[in-house]
């Protein structure tokens, strides 16, 4: 059968099947994220209600402008990664690994940028803990932002490491010519968790860094 070619599974009836069903899954899966950093978000809205004054205190802590160059990264490596997945959809082995490749070092240097943030609140003893330095009468309740600050931001990085090495991945394979026009599911759908990622962050960054610090 010329549609069961060597890249669809033995599950499928042919590849437009396999494709569907890919995205599909990943969608379902990207569910789950959003309600797991849904639940994180409610629960900050909670308490930046109950302690809006200490919230405010902690977001005057963090970088503004290190944030929005972030934000920047970020929204340039969707794009990178958008046209990677273009270049896969038209068969260019070059845009595939040129723009994967970018997308890999835009995501490297978030990371950078946001482990140099984290050092520079270990410095000033801002890390939730035994070791928080800052007193005051609104210290318990900044502190508790920084929990939050570090569990969201943490586990976005986390997912950002995630995605790099998914990319990884696909910069091996398109290096050795697997993605065609007949064949670029795995770089639509690792698109979609790149692109849930950075949407992630377009939330994070006025959160944590603007709004809280206005209330």
């Amino acid at each position: 059968m010329p549609e069961h070619s060597r890249h669809v599974a033995h599950q499928f009836d042919d590849a437009q099947q396999q494709f569907e069903a890919s995205i599909l899954g990943m969608w379902a899966f990207l569910v789950t994220e959003i309600m797991f950093f849904g639940g994180l978000f409610a629960a900050f809205f909670v308490y930046i209600t109950a302690y809006a004054a200490g919230f405010a205190e902690g977001s005057r802590h963090l970088d503004v402008l290190l944030g929005t160059v972030n934000t920047a990264v970020l929204l340039a490596s969707s794009l990178t990664m958008v046209l990677a997945v273009r270049s896969a959809q038209t068969g260019s082995q070059g845009g595939q690994i040129g723009f994967l490749a970018l997308t890999m070092l835009l995501g490297m240097v978030f990371l950078g940028i946001k482990g140099f943030e984290y050092t520079h609140k270990f410095a000033e003893g801002l890390v939730p803990g035994r070791s928080f330095a800052l007193t005051g009468p609104n210290a318990p309740s900044v502190q508790l932002f920084f929990s939050f600050y570090f569990a969201m931001t943490g586990m976005h990085a986390l997912h950002m490491v995630v995605g790099e090495a998914i990319l990884a991945v696909l910069l091996v394979q398109a290096w050795r010519g697997r993605y065609t026009r007949e064949y670029f599911t795995p770089v639509e759908i690792s698109g979609l968790y790149w692109h849930f990622v950075d949407i992630v962050w377009i939330f994070l960054f006025p959160l944590l860094y603007l709004v809280a610090r206005h209330q």
